[in-house]
């Protein structure tokens, strides 16, 4: 199996259609150790500037444990296949018990934050469906947890790679140089394979929206409207939060934009108010004959099971909201979501003491479960912003009989309201907007809440980004990107002090450049 040969690659890679799990007669396994996620590939960092520095102050093997897991399954599955929650358990408790007793601090990044969420109700649960770790387990082993670049509350992004395959530069790269997609890696068909192979990871299923429209917005309506991620910046600590007059805020305002509209078909019914928008329901369509005929069976996709009624249906409904993503996706990949709805949840709780919530598809769901019993605990959103990040698309409906029916239009352009080849975009990291990783803990964890009740303590710090002066400056060194961040000095030496013994409000407590505080008051959740 080798990148020479992509569809070998693509074979190993995928898993078990049905399962979720482990294809018949094939085993692919994470590297375990420091060095599985150190380098991406020679000379691409992801963990070893972090892992360097942390070496620099006394930590080694001994005392610092890298939790590599399969992001491909469903977080439990990474328990049934591998044991991998309980390995993480017995790793914590063994660096506590031989270190004196000194409580972890965990770092996770980017689907870890989430994965980390899950092990947190999980190795308190009792067995056989958690860890039979205690209720105490989490206060008698964690400092605090540092979470870098969290989707918390999912991601646009996600969306659209479940629906087209595509995001913001795959796009992009197929309206630059059409055929490229069909010609350069796979011999045909590049994305069907690769829709083919993603919607087998159930772990992607953990990335889409949470909250719905409470959080994401409506057709008329969205917490980050009327603001650039580019013509903004703000800066404020704790006392200019509690003071908004104390803060230094320079906005223009711009164009209304409906980012509530996660998906539109048609730059018209994007800036269509919602009474003028013509909306045929999609939920109960026909779904018809199938549209593959004989020289699309080399790649299956549940597209080709939709036929040309539930295709049209599905342009017709013209705009989706975070909320009807759900059954969006549901209607396009019955199959996939299936085996999601088993092990992930996207809704918010009305009452978190009915028993339900006890079950590990709630567990990831910061709106659907709560912090542990830690009142001497931390927990960080360390993110980057300043970056356009994917918020929302316009989509067209295409003739290709054997190919993926719904693409981003790259037509749509705007920039008065940050539309660019089809995506509208917000203030982020280039991949989780600031709402996702900012809001628990700007508001739905701040202070004591139903989703904190022993009112753990929470910091936002976020990293400004500015691009590399030059070449030698290195890929990272002030970087808010999603990746490039884990380079970032500012980043590495809030993460140095507190692994050192420092508290948030050593570090100064918030840090904030965005307008998370602003955006999360005009979200109605209930605490």
């Amino acid at each position: 199996m080798d990148f020479c040969r992509p569809l070998c690659w693509v074979e190993h890679m995928s898993l078990d259609n049905e399962t979720g799990l482990d294809p018949s007669g094939i085993r692919v396994r994470p590297v375990s150790g420091l060095v599985a996620a150190d380098y991406f590939a020679p000379g691409y960092f992801v963990w070893a500037v972090l892992i360097a520095n942390l070496a620099n102050i006394g930590y080694e093997e001994k005392n610092m444990y890298m939790a590599a897991y399969d992001w491909r399954l469903s977080f439990q599955n990474t328990e049934v296949r591998d044991q991998t929650l309980s390995r993480i358990k017995s790793n914590i408790e063994l660096m506590v018990a031989t270190n004196g007793g000194k409580k972890a601090v965990i770092i996770p990044h980017s689907m870890g934050v989430l994965y980390f969420l899950h092990f947190m109700k999980w190795v308190e649960a009792p067995a056989p469906m958690g860890g039979g770790g205690g209720p105490d387990w989490c206060a008698k082993h964690i400092k605090a947890v540092m979470n870098i670049g969290g989707p918390f509350l999912g991601v646009p992004k996600a969306v659209a790679g479940l629906f087209s395959a595509e995001a913001k530069d795959v796009a992009v790269a197929r309206a630059i140089t059409p055929g490229f997609l069909d010609h350069d890696l796979f011999p045909h068909q590049t994305l069907q394979h690769l829709m083919r192979m993603t919607r087998t990871w159930d772990s992607t299923m953990s990335m889409i929206p949470k909250g719905g429209d409470t959080i994401w917005g409506g057709l008329d309506w969205s917490p980050e409207e009327c603001h650039s991620p580019s013509r903004k910046r703000q800066i404020a600590n704790d006392t200019q939060i509690a003071n908004e007059n104390g803060s230094e805020v320079v906005v223009s305002q711009i164009k209304h934009v409906n980012y509530g509209r996660v998906i539109s078909f048609g730059k018209d019914v994007v800036d269509a108010p919602s009474s003028e928008i013509e909306r045929i329901d999609f939920r109960d369509a026909f779904k018809g004959q199938s549209v593959a005929n004989s020289t699309c069976s080399e790649v299956w996709t549940e597209y080709h099971e939709m036929g040309y009624g539930g295709i049209k249906a599905v342009a017709e409904f013209k705009a989706y909201t975070a909320g009807l993503i759900i059954d969006l996706l549901h209607f396009v990949a019955p199959k996939m979501m299936a085996r999601g709805d088993a092990h992930f949840s996207y809704g918010i709780a009305e009452n978190l003491d009915n028993p339900e919530y006890q079950h590990y598809k709630y567990w990831s769901n910061p709106l659907e479960t709560t912090l542990p019993t830690a009142p001497d605990m931390e927990i960080y959103s360390l993110y980057g912003v300043g970056l356009p990040t994917e918020r929302a698309y316009v989509y067209k409906l295409t003739s290709a009989e054997c190919g993926i029916p719904f693409q981003i239009d790259t037509s749509a352009d705007d920039e008065d309201s940050c539309l660019k080849d089809g995506v509208y975009s917000v203030d982020g990291d280039e991949t989780v907007p600031v709402l996702s990783a900012g809001f628990m803990c700007a508001k739905g964890w701040r202070g004591k809440t139903r989703f904190n009740p022993s009112g753990i303590r929470t910091y936002i710090r976020e990293y400004d980004h500015s691009p590399p002066a030059n070449l030698l400056e290195g890929r990272g060194t002030l970087s808010g990107n999603h990746v490039d961040i884990m380079g970032n000095f500012a980043l590495i030496e809030d993460i140095i002090r507190v692994a050192a013994g420092a508290t948030g409000e050593d570090l100064g407590g918030n840090q904030v450049y965005s307008d998370i505080f602003k955006w999360s008051e005009k979200i109605n959740l209930q605490l």
